[in-house]
């Protein structure tokens, strides 16, 4: 089975939607995660200013590229009141826009044992606040912060059945040095997104390492595409090229075009 791709728009910050939309339908990427667009993160408050009908538009006249998710910073571990509403400000766009996922974090810190069932219970209400509304969009789980080893996956999964998981494969095997192939078959069960990226062991711009682009790097996209396709995955595999956070990153453009060259997915 093909890998389905996708690209996250934190890597092309200042683009419109028509631009990015563009940009994937150009590269035969068949999904976009709105992350930020024309140098904001405040996505509602831009769909806002541009107008619904506007945004169908667009989103009709763009070779059926989709719009899978609108990624929030919410966390799950000890939101505040604050915290809820701008996450919940999202709602209405996704609803009307047919957008089937949010993304949002775990919070909290690894290990932290309580981590696990403060964001369980997060979880809990806005399943609650879903099924009363009667919404049809949901939340998929970054594993971002305190969610990286193989156990507190596993207990967050054990406290809330039916969690759907957005797997950064690259941020877990950086962080606990686990490769892909051995955490893999523990949370496949729950995963429905991953995101992927390539970097090498050197430490730039205030990380444990240097990113790269896609194939001139040390992450293992080889085993896990192809373990991905012989098991017949069926979520996306997104590229998260984080020019957002580093501006001294290629263009997005030239990363997609590297990861086709190179055959890295």
């Amino acid at each position: 089975m093909p890998i389905r791709r996708a690209f996250s728009t934190l890597g092309c910050p200042d683009l419109t939607l028509e631009g990015a939309l563009s940009l994937a339908s150009r590269h035969g990427i068949e999904a976009v995660e709105l992350r930020t667009l024309e140098g904001t993160t405040d996505l509602p408050g831009l769909f806002a200013r541009m107008g619904a009908g506007e945004l169908r538009r667009i989103l009709a006249g763009q070779g059926g590229v989709q719009v899978m998710s609108l990624s929030t910073s919410f966390r799950l571990v000890g939101p505040a009141d604050a915290d809820r509403e701008a996450f919940l400000s999202f709602v209405p766009w996704a609803e009307s826009l047919g957008v089937p996922w949010l993304r949002v974090f775990d919070g909290g810190e690894a290990p932290d044992p309580d981590a696990a069932r403060l964001a369980a219970e997060t979880l809990r209400w806005w399943r609650r606040l879903k099924d009363g509304k009667g919404w049809k969009v949901d939340v998929m789980v970054e594993t971002h912060d305190s969610l990286v080893a193989r156990e507190a996956i596993g207990r967050f999964c054990a406290e809330s059945r039916g969690v759907a998981l957005l797997w950064d494969a690259h941020n877990t095997w950086r962080r606990t040095g686990v490769h892909p192939l051995d955490l893999w078959p523990h949370i496949a069960g729950s995963v429905v997104h991953i995101h992927v990226k390539d970097s090498v062991s050197r430490a730039s711009d205030g990380l444990p390492y240097t990113y790269v682009p896609p194939g001139d790097g040390e992450f293992p996209m080889g085993p896990l595409r192809d373990a991905l396709m012989r098991q017949g995955y069926k979520g996306r595999v997104s590229l998260e090229w984080e020019r957002q956070w580093h501006p001294g990153l290629a263009p997005l453009e030239r990363a997609l075009q590297c990861a086709a060259e190179r055959g890295w997915w």
